[in-house]
């Protein structure tokens, strides 16, 4: 089934199985163990900033932002970021990530940090941070860890730690 009309909501309480289906076929039974995950262990995602996709009914796709702090700075981890593998290369990933960056901009956000491919999330707004100015609880690969900043603000420092 190919579509690449998309529809794009809050997620709800009751999308909870499918979100959590979602991720469990991304990335499987490690991701708990995933610096980022456990950086989100114990802290809910911001309902005001994660999202589904869904096509023809089903949700297809979700995003979600979860409040943390960069030093002494509020800020968000984006993640996860899933879509089904039949919805992939459609445009619906970089359609939630549009949606929940807006979105968190226009909430007066000032950063969202992630760990991921710069290839795919560079044209979104996101760069690499310098080595050493961010920190995170556990092993991530420094090359994978980017920054969008959504303000004029300089790019926070510190290390990460979920929650505001």
């Amino acid at each position: 089934m190919k579509t690449d009309t998309w529809f794009i909501r809050l997620e709800a309480p009751s999308d909870e199985a499918a979100v959590e289906a979602l991720q469990a076929e991304a990335f499987g039974p490690g991701r708990f163990a995933r610096t980022a995950f456990r950086i989100r262990e114990g802290v809910p995602h911001s309902a005001e900033l994660s999202y589904v996709g869904t096509a023809g009914g089903s949700i297809a796709g979700s995003v979600r932002l979860t409040p943390i702090r960069i030093g002494e700075t509020p800020a968000m981890l984006l993640g996860p970021l899933t879509v089904a593998p039949e919805f992939k290369n459609r445009g619906l990933g970089k359609l939630l990530m549009r949606t929940a960056l807006d979105e968190a901009r226009r909430l007066g956000e000032t950063a969202v940090l992630l760990v991921g491919d710069p290839p795919y999330y560079g044209p979104l707004g996101f760069a690499p941070v310098p080595f050493g100015q961010i920190t995170l609880p556990g092993p991530v690969d420094p090359a994978r860890l980017l920054v969008a900043c959504l303000t004029d603000a300089p790019m926070p420092s510190g290390a990460v730690r979920g929650g505001r």
